[in-house]
């Protein structure tokens, strides 16, 4: 066992209903990075839960027609299914309602008492019951929760209160003197500025309005408060302050994941709980923005949440975590829509990752009788540059994941496969094999599948289950040796290895439009048969010529020759290329799928065959005004159309 040790926990989660696509971003995140630490050595601790009492939950429960018990147990199920499905490998599932957490609260709670921290007094106020918090006037103004929106009640009872203000000032001076402490910095600024700078008000820590909670074992009239309760589950799950060995393996917390909703009370009444307790800080909190749909913030009560469950049945678990991880830089909010995660599925997971992993077994079957051996011939430039790449990319991963980065360390990951996408290319194994040039084949084919070993590796994090497949069909599925993070030197592969006939890993994805845009999935190697027929029976018709089109079909085509003036990237989108086009007098955009197969920088002054009157769209926000040609040769190789001599830009195309 690793003495490295790595403690990281997710939000417990408010069961009063089922889990939203939202909830799974930070599970997925935290799950990637427990993930991460294991692979690199670590002893890992990862923690995940549910929040089970207070006043909402017991009025679900009457509402139901059932026990709160009974209510919290049923979606708690629910929940630990559902993070089965997405493969989360927490090592502790914290219930407020266990025995084990209530005794350590209460603990607590009485600690703090003893210690004059905590008080009794009769709190009169506004207090917001999804929420659970409370508000003064000045804080709510219009009467509703500044949080949610939602109308706030009128409370009049007797409270214990904790004493914040006797710790604000040094919780100020912690966070000033620790940068890493609340991250991203925004969320730092916002909590001092809101809040500390203000001054802190007493925090109300029971209730006695409802019963749906843990008893103050001296008052049990009263129960413990959400936050108090809720919050102490970090410890608590380590057996505070009755385990004190597995508490102090572990704690501090490396890293709690959050969103951003819930940073006031991560890292205003968290840290100064802990403070009163004389116990450490965690080392970072990080509050995460939120997962939104194009018309905004999902939402149970708009009934515009997306169902986790239903995705994964669609997509498979392996998608649905990449898509969340790499779509959007985390820290900020970022968008999900069924366009976007259909690109990501076909263009990052369908077309590079599966289509490398495809060609290469390809072409070993075909080339090479289905087996790799060891190189015996020269190692060339090319060799060395891929070779280069994949002893460089795991160390660049690593600190982006030490930052949180989950997108950009698989952008980092996805280099790799495009370059190993492009080395196919550049070595051209079909041409060594028609030239008989034997040795260099061997040599170019054992790079792929020692390259596509060391992708499968890193991928493990991110998407526990894409590795096993590739795994079984490179060769290596018992070979546990090279599936560890030391096993990343390149050529560790050795002796003979026999591949297995290729099996797609990703299905591209069809649109259709019914009642708005549903995906279908569409399963190539299911159809490779029907596929077949159809390809012959239409080359049987354009033999006949029942697909041929007439002159005036062509002639409604505005073809023109264009000159590209300039050329970028365009943001969260590896494959498209924002391009300006010159015909003549006038200029135009285009958005193309080219940036795989052209930098921006080389394609200023080229003259390309451009259709002028397409009716113009957005792709990715970005308007695209008509469309440049280019030829496809359908395994991944792009070259743009071109004319023969050079002639002006505008010319038509007769």
């Amino acid at each position: 066992m690793s003495n490295k040790t790595f403690y990281i926990t997710t939000p417990i989660y408010y069961p009063s209903d089922k889990l939203h696509i939202g909830h799974c971003y930070t599970t997925v995140a935290a799950d990637a990075m427990a993930r991460f630490k294991r692979l690199t050595g670590y002893d890992v601790w990862f923690l995940t839960g549910t929040d089970e009492h207070g006043q909402k939950i017991e009025r679900r429960a009457r509402e139901s027609g059932k026990s709160p018990q009974v209510f919290v147990d049923e979606i708690v199920s629910w929940i630990k299914d559902l993070w089965g499905i997405l493969d989360i490998s927490y090592d502790d599932f914290i219930r407020t309602t266990e025995e084990r957490h209530k005794k350590s609260v209460q603990a607590i709670f009485k600690k703090l008492y003893d210690q004059g921290d905590i008080y009794k007094d009769k709190y009169e106020g506004l207090y917001c019951t999804p929420c659970e918090s409370f508000w003064r006037e000045r804080q709510a103004p219009q009467g509703k929760c500044p949080d949610c929106g939602m109308e706030l009640e009128f409370v009049s009872e007797e409270s214990y209160f904790f004493r914040m203000s006797r710790y604000a000032d040094r919780l100020y001076q912690h966070i000033l003197e620790n940068d890493e402490f609340i991250q991203p910095p925004s969320r730092k600024n916002e909590m001092i500025n809101n809040f500390l700078k203000p001054g802190l008000e007493e925090l109300c820590v029971s209730r006695t309005s409802f019963q749906w909670g843990i008893p103050v074992s001296f008052d049990e009239e009263h129960v413990v408060y959400v936050w108090l309760d809720a919050l102490s589950n970090y410890i608590t799950a380590l057996g505070y302050p009755h385990n004190p060995e597995k508490y102090y393996k572990y704690w501090p917390a490396d890293v709690q994941l959050i969103g951003k909703e819930i940073v006031r009370f991560h890292t205003i009444y968290w840290p100064i709980f802990l403070m009163a307790l004389g116990e450490p800080l965690p080392r970072q909190v990080f509050g995460h923005g939120w997962l939104l749909l194009e018309e905004g913030k999902m939402s149970k009560s708009r009934g515009n949440v997306i169902d986790p469950t239903i995705l994964v049945d669609q997509y498979g678990s392996d998608a649905i975590r990449y898509f969340l991880l790499r779509e959007i830089t985390f820290g900020a909010d970022g968008v999900f829509s069924p366009e976007a995660l259909i690109q990501r599925i076909n263009y990052d997971l369908a077309n590079d990752l599966g289509n490398l992993l495809h060609r290469s077994l390809n072409m070993i079957q075909k080339f090479a009788g289905g087996v790799v051996e060891e190189p015996s011939g020269e190692i060339e430039g090319l060799d060395r540059e891929l070779q280069e790449l994949a002893r460089t990319t795991p160390g660049e991963m690593e600190k982006l994941m030490d930052k949180l980065q989950f997108s950009a360390a698989l952008a980092e990951l996805w280099k790799l496969i495009g370059r190993a996408n492009k080395y196919i290319d550049e070595t051209a194994p079909w041409a060594l094999n028609r030239e008989g040039k034997r040795e260099r084949l061997n040599t170019v084919l054992y790079h792929l599948v020692e390259v596509i070993r060391i992708i499968s590796l890193l991928l493990q994090p991110f998407m526990p289950r894409t590795p096993q497949r590739i795994w079984k069909q490179i060769g290596i599925e018992g070979q546990k040796e090279l599936h560890a993070w030391e096993s990343l030197n390149w050529g560790q592969i050795k002796g003979r290895i026999k591949v297995e006939k290729p099996e797609v890993l990703f299905p591209r994805i069809e649109l259709t439009e019914e009642d708005g845009e549903k995906p279908q999935s569409r399963e190539k190697t299911k159809k490779e048969k029907e596929d077949k027929g159809k390809d012959a029976k239409k080359a049987d018709e354009r033999k006949a010529g029942e697909k041929e089109i007439n002159i005036e079909d062509f002639t409604r085509m505005d073809l023109r020759v264009a000159e590209i003036i300039e050329a970028e990237k365009i943001p969260k989108a590896d494959r498209l290329l924002k391009i300006k086009l010159s015909l003549g007098e006038e200029e135009r955009q285009v958005v193309a799928g080219i940036a795989e197969s052209y930098a921006p920088e080389e394609l200023k002054g080229k003259k390309v065959l451009y259709i002028a009157n397409l009716a113009p769209a957005k792709i990715r926000g970005v308007q695209s005004q008509g469309m440049i040609l280019a030829a496809e040769d359908g395994q991944g190789n792009i070259v743009l159309s071109a004319v023969e001599r050079d002639i002006a830009p505008g010319s038509r195309v007769m």
